[in-house]
């Protein structure tokens, strides 16, 4: 159901050590409830196409906020923000929890929330997203969107971000879809296999979707990787697995709790009990070049953990 009347503002959110921090929040008109999705920004910062992505969120009826995960480095315009922050060395990944945790617990918060959370995020915020949902138990469903990193280099080990997420792939903690480009090199497709292959090992509730064709960001419509066909297909298969995880309020005598614990959670992994996986059924696709039109064709098995466009020779 698409909502044509929407709130959306700019408002201050507890963020880590209940710092606060800057938000962009928006919502249908109406009294809900409303599902509820968290949006964690990519390395190019808290741009205006996480103003746009929190809004169409609204507009198909969840509740949806973007918080700033850069906000301690000052104003300006996001690539200069982001630039500050690059020579910073990033973000620190216990921060990263932190700041979610409160944009989670901001939703959770709200009179017309249904009592369901879905995060996503694409390129570093796809890594984050990642992470975040390997050290909580707060939330129902997430998205990687092209997320680079999960698997890092033993060269690759700074300070604040010093354990590669696919370490904590055991206590992913919810579904996760995944999308990527074959193009890619940031994830690049043989370190999505090593995170695919984790993910199998752990038993996890998952489906990656590769695309032929495409490659970083193919999302991103004012940027020259943009990809129309994989980007329309990408973005249903997102609504479709919100829908899916979601919709509805999940019972009231389940406790939604986040972790005592952040910052020990990247030395050491906790995990808060178990969830049943919930079949769900992809498709299986192949797109080739960006102006082609994909063809589909759906299972036949009713369940597959994994769709994955054979890649070109």
């Amino acid at each position: 159901m698409a909502y044509e009347g929407m709130i959306a503002e700019s408002l201050s959110i507890n963020g880590d050590n209940n710092e606060l921090i800057s938000a962009y929040v928006a919502r249908p008109l109406g009294p809900g409830p409303f599902p509820g999705v968290v949006l964690i920004h990519h390395l190019p910062g808290w741009s205006e196409w996480y103003r746009e992505a929190t809004r169409r969120f609204a507009h198909h009826g969840y509740a949806a906020i973007s918080h700033n995960l850069y906000h301690r480095s000052g104003e300006g315009s996001a690539e200069d923000v982001a630039a500050k922050v690059r020579a910073e060395g990033g973000v620190a990944d216990a921060q990263v929890i932190g700041d979610t945790e409160g944009a989670v617990a901001w939703l959770r918060a709200q009179p017309y929330h249904n009592g369901k959370v879905g995060v996503i995020g694409s390129c570093s915020g796809g890594r984050q997203a990642f992470l975040y949902a390997c050290n909580t138990n707060s939330i129902d469903a997430v998205i990687d969107l092209w997320g680079g990193r999960v698997v890092q280099a033993e060269d690759d080990r700074p300070d604040k971000q010093p354990v590669p997420p696919i370490e904590f792939t055991k206590d992913l903690s919810c579904p996760l879809l995944g999308l990527f480009g074959n193009e890619d090199r940031a994830p690049s497709p043989e370190q999505v296999d090593l995170h695919e292959a984790e993910l199998k090992k752990h038993g996890k509730d998952y489906a990656f979707h590769r695309y032929d064709g495409a490659g970083h960001g193919f999302f991103y419509y004012h940027r020259p990787m943009y990809c129309i066909e994989q980007a329309i297909d990408g973005w249903e298969k997102i609504f479709a697995f919100f829908k899916q995880h979601l919709a509805g309020q999940p019972p009231s005598c389940v406790p939604r709790l986040l972790r005592s614990s952040k910052r020990k959670a990247l030395v050491k992994a906790m995990t808060g009990g178990s969830r049943s996986p919930i079949a769900w059924c992809p498709t299986t696709i192949r797109i080739s070049p960006c102006w082609k039109k994909p063809s589909r064709s759906i299972s036949s098995t009713g369940r597959v953990a994994r769709a994955r466009a054979p890649r070109s020779s």
